[in-house]
């Protein structure tokens, strides 16, 4: 299969087999390939580190996905 037919058929994939995609991505050029044109300052990374080591240290303050999206569901059908 060429690069073509791949990016291709991308759009027919599930959100599932895309996220199988990132995986394998992830494993096979580790996370460099997310820094790729990366727009974030030094010192907007500087403050997500902080706010990730938060949410570890700390994860009972953390809302489930799910929570937050029926509340944003619930929010914008309003």
């Amino acid at each position: 299969m060429s690069k073509t037919e791949i990016l291709e058929e991308l759009p027919r994939l599930t959100p599932e087999e895309r996220y199988e995609i990132r995986v394998k991505l992830a494993e096979l050029d580790g996370d460099r390939w997310l820094d790729d044109d990366d727009p974030l300052t030094d010192e907007q990374k500087a403050v997500l580190d902080v706010r990730l080591a938060d949410m570890e240290a700390h994860p009972e303050k953390s809302i489930p996905w799910e929570e937050v999206r029926k509340s944003l569901e619930a929010r914008l059908t309003k």
